[in-house]
């Protein structure tokens, strides 16, 4: 069994996609499939079960992925001692964050590493913070920039970058919400609320209803991600709890007003996460150790 076969298989896990996969590595679908059935042959059980929307790994596989993932580590090890040019690490790295965390957090941090490593390539994909974790988890993603859980996986490690603190907003727009807001006490049980699906800003309003003994608040929506909720305020259509940040960086910041609260909400760590066996492969090492020097 070849290097080049495992590490077909651990894009094919990554990708969860046979064609994403091919056009990766620059062959046709037919090639990556015979590549995957000798690899098959060899091992005596089928690695991956197919469907129409996603490839997911057999019993076998999972067993199989954990061996993949050394020996392509080792490999990479091997490639970085003997190599003549010693010391240029080559490769890619694939970082997970939030669009705003895209320009807020993550710049600076990458300056850093391309000034050090230019031969590296950066492949960053921007989506739901709530989802940082799973895409480390899942192989998608090398890194993640992520709010930290209450509780951290065992194999996750995080390192500490920033205090994110939040912020409850309301339309600057005449509309049902900003009407309720000017009555006293506020009738919090009665006004929307926008609200994410998931992830720590999630647990923090959450907390925050129960605080305020709203035990069935009134809930507009609950939309995936940070930035897509603000315009939806902005409207008129509920309030919602952002981090700071996310408010600051918007185009519509100066349609919303900020909620003076009775007691604040606690702020949430901001940091790198990354799966704590995976150090021992170069590029990610040295991405960890300059973060770790630069802090």
């Amino acid at each position: 069994m070849d290097f080049q076969s495992l590490k077909l298989f651990l894009d094919i896990v990554q990708s969860r996609s046979f064609i994403r996969s091919a056009e990766k590595n620059y062959m046709t679908a037919s090639t990556l499939t015979r590549h995957i059935q000798r690899m098959e042959e060899e091992v005596g059980q089928p690695l991956f079960l197919r469907d129409n929307r996603q490839v997911h790994l057999t019993e076998a596989g999972e067993k199989f992925l954990e061996f993949a993932q050394q020996g392509w580590v080792q490999w990479q090890q091997l490639q970085s001692q003997i190599s003549p040019t010693q010391g240029e690490l080559e490769g890619e790295l694939k970082v997970f964050c939030s669009v705003t965390a895209s320009y807020s957090h993550l710049p600076p941090i990458l300056s850093r590493f391309r000034q050090k490593y230019p031969k590296v390539d950066i492949k960053l994909t921007t989506g739901d913070p709530a989802q940082a974790l799973l895409e480390v988890q899942s192989l998608t993603a090398d890194i993640a920039i992520a709010g930290k859980p209450e509780l951290l996986p065992n194999n996750i490690i995080f390192h500490y970058i920033d205090d994110i603190e939040l912020s409850i907003i309301a339309p600057r727009v005449a509309c049902q919400a900003t009407q309720l807001l000017q009555q006293s006490p506020i009738d919090w049980k009665n006004v929307p609320f926008i609200l994410p699906v998931n992830g720590p800003v999630r647990k923090r309003i959450d907390r925050w209803f129960k605080e305020q003994k709203i035990k069935e608040p009134r809930i507009y929506a609950t939309v995936t991600g940070h930035e897509a909720i603000l315009p939806m305020v902005a409207l008129g259509f509920g309030v919602a709890l952002l981090p700071d940040v996310v408010i600051k960086h918007s185009p519509m910041n100066n349609q919303v007003s900020y909620l003076n609260l009775p007691s604040p909400i606690t702020p949430f760590e901001l940091g790198v996460c990354v799966q704590q066996r995976r150090l021992q492969e170069p590029i990610i090492n040295a991405f960890w150790a300059l973060l770790s020097k630069t802090a």
